[in-house]
């Protein structure tokens, strides 16, 4: 049994306690390891790679449809090709597979709470004012602190620059809005400031990306954004940059005369999920440094005491997902009253997927600041239309902003389309991932099911593989990422809870085992590589059950210049090209056409209405 004080990847699982061979043994490993999915056949349809096909011949999958990105090893009879390279010596793609052992559950603790620097705030202890305040009216540290200095700077994962980031000079800018301020060209003491100056040559950054080269003087400004940039293109400093600018400019506010005891935060970031609200904050960690800003977040799925503690320590810059901020403005502990920035990151999922009743309830109910007290930003790779106008009741005289092309997929990706019927997916994955070297590698599937299945059999070939979706504890969902990360389990199978904003270096391949059913996520999912200038590739793994994404599929491919495979026109021919999707097309039956994204201002379609 794994201990569950110690991660241990599914790969390194149960070595060493009993007979790990793969031949006959599979009954004892059934009866040792807890059922959590309910058996090993009723898997997503049938037997998919579970034993050796001997890679033969493999229905559907003929001549005359593969992809242009043929593999020779792939025509050969004898089945997959050997590992060539040493990070696969485990692999054994014959006989039967040693699944994973023990389904621990590690969801005790908590973590969460962000911050863990020493505000020296009284230890959460609250004065008749609130906690303690700073010299600039705040609740963090400006003492520079060594220790926390290389805990932020100097971190074990990096994401290097990559060779076409001096490209994004050639990236089209396109801006909508009345007297747009000039963007900046460099990040200077007279553009960001001495703090936000010294944390960048801190982290790194030398020049700013188009959409911070526009955000930043329009947050200065004090004007409403709504920013639609190519994932991978500094849309998390594009938002931070201009609150931490305009927090600094104007100093913290204290609570109103009536003020209870509860926090009173001044700039709210409001995320989808908890992987990527914890990436902004670790992102706003490096950015208000030495600033005095306490930065704080808060999700779902970690002990709720832990985040109350660090709220009562003080709080100015609150990322947060909307339904863990709902439960805390509940219990009476966090007010909206003093919220002066507001940011949506993720806008359209977060509207579309649901959640709209309680952003609505957190900017419209809960006694936030509205007009012009208040200034807010919306930041997304995609914005479709019906998004731009639901999102206009928030924003005012806003400037609408896109870089690249909206809704595009990054140019520095190498798209690629293979034809593989289902039956085959699973045995086509594991040839292909031998031919990869080097990098990380991530595969979206469709459902947790799948994943937790994939996962499993990967293992039990020898592939060191993790996985992440939404029923995995917060404890797990974060181990998995830390391997992933680290390299030690080099291959993540994941659901779409990955693919939304989260920023994982050093990603070179993305697969989609099971593609998406509309195109705005089959843009998120691709967006995993190729970011900061570093190129990437995606595979795409499609079948007749995907005719409802094939035609913006193609339209994609030939957009980015990419090369789209003959059969895939013939495809879309045969199938209508829209509407089916297999299910969850979000956005009015389409399946997430092309028609519906937001490639130019909506004010502009009412004759410049305004928002």
């Amino acid at each position: 049994m794994q201990n569950g004080n110690k991660y241990v990847p599914p790969h390194l699982r149960n070595q060493g306690g009993g007979s790990s061979s793969s031949g006959g043994n599979t009954e004892n490993k059934q009866t040792e390891r807890p059922d959590r999915r309910g058996g090993d056949t009723d898997r997503r349809g049938g037997d998919r790679g579970g034993g050796d096909r001997g890679g033969g011949d493999r229905a559907g999958f003929s001549d005359n449809r593969r992809s242009y990105n043929e593999r020779p090893a792939n025509n050969s009879n004898d089945g997959p090709p050997p590992a060539t390279n040493s990070r696969w010596n485990n692999v054994n793609l014959g006989g039967g597979d040693d699944r994973r052992g023990g389904g621990d559950d590690r969801r005790g603790g908590g973590g969460g709470g962000g911050g863990g620097d020493d505000r020296g705030g009284g230890g959460g202890r609250y004065g008749r004012q609130g906690p303690r305040r700073n010299e600039r009216g705040f609740h963090g540290d400006m003492r520079p602190d060594k220790r926390l200095e290389k805990e932020l700077f100097e971190q074990e994962f990096k994401q290097t620059t990559g060779i076409n980031f001096d490209k994004y000079d050639k990236i089209p800018v396109e801006t909508s809005g009345e007297n747009v301020p000039d963007p900046i060209e460099e990040y200077t003491l007279e553009t960001i400031g001495e703090d936000l100056m010294r944390n960048t040559q801190l982290i790194g950054y030398t020049k700013p990306t188009p959409v911070q080269k526009y955000s930043c003087p329009i947050g200065g400004a004090g004007r409403d954004l709504m920013a639609c940039a190519q994932t991978g293109s500094g849309k998390t400093a594009g938002f931070l940059f201009p609150v931490v600018m305009a927090l600094l400019k104007r100093g913290g506010t204290p609570p109103p005369p009536n003020a209870r005891r509860r926090s009173y935060p001044e700039a709210l970031v409001l995320a989808p999920t908890r992987e990527l609200a914890s990436q902004i904050e670790a992102e706003g960690r490096k950015f208000t440094y030495c600033t005095g800003i306490a930065s704080v977040v808060v999700y779902g799925g970690a002990d709720v005491r832990d985040q109350l503690r660090q709220i009562d320590r003080g709080c100015d810059l609150l990322i947060a997902t909307p339904g863990r901020l709902v439960d805390l403005i509940e219990r009476g502990r966090i007010s909206m009253e003093n919220i002066s920035f507001l940011v949506l990151d993720e806008a359209d999922r977060m509207l579309d997927m649901g959640f709209e009743p309680q952003i609505r309830r957190i900017v419209e109910q809960e006694g936030m600041p509205m007009g012009a007290d208040r200034q807010t930003m919306m930041f997304s790779a995609t914005f479709p239309a019906n998004i731009q106008r639901l999102a206009s009741d928030f924003l005012k005289d806003y400037i609408f902003l896109t870089v690249g092309r909206v809704g595009s997929a990054s140019k520095d990706v190498t798209q690629s389309v293979e034809f593989v019927e289902e039956n085959d997916k699973v045995q086509h994955l594991m040839t292909f991932l031998l031919s990869i070297e080097d990098g990380l590698i991530l595969i979206f599937v469709e459902t947790k099911r799948s994943c937790d299945y994939l996962e499993d059999v990967l293992c039990g070939k020898g592939f060191p593989a993790c996985s992440i979706h939404g029923d995995k504890s917060q404890r797990e969902r974060e181990d998995a990422l830390h391997s992933f990360k680290s390299g030690n389990t080099p291959v993540m199978v994941g659901t779409d809870v990955a693919s939304r904003g989260l920023d994982i270096p050093n990603v070179t391949q993305v697969v989609n085992f099971d593609l998406p059913s509309n195109i705005d996520d089959y843009v998120h999912r691709i967006g995993r590589t190729g970011r900061a200038g570093n190129t990437g590739a995606a595979l795409s793994f499609i079948n007749e059950k995907n005719g409802g994404i094939a035609r913006d599929l193609r339209d994609l491919l030939e957009e980015n210049d990419q090369e789209s495979p003959t059969w895939l026109a013939q495809m879309c021919s045969f199938s209508g090209g829209r509407g089916g999707g297999g299910g969850g097309g979000r956005r009015g039956g389409g399946g997430g056409s092309r028609s519906n994204y937001g490639a130019r201002d909506v004010r502009q379609e009412r004759n410049g209405g305004g928002g």
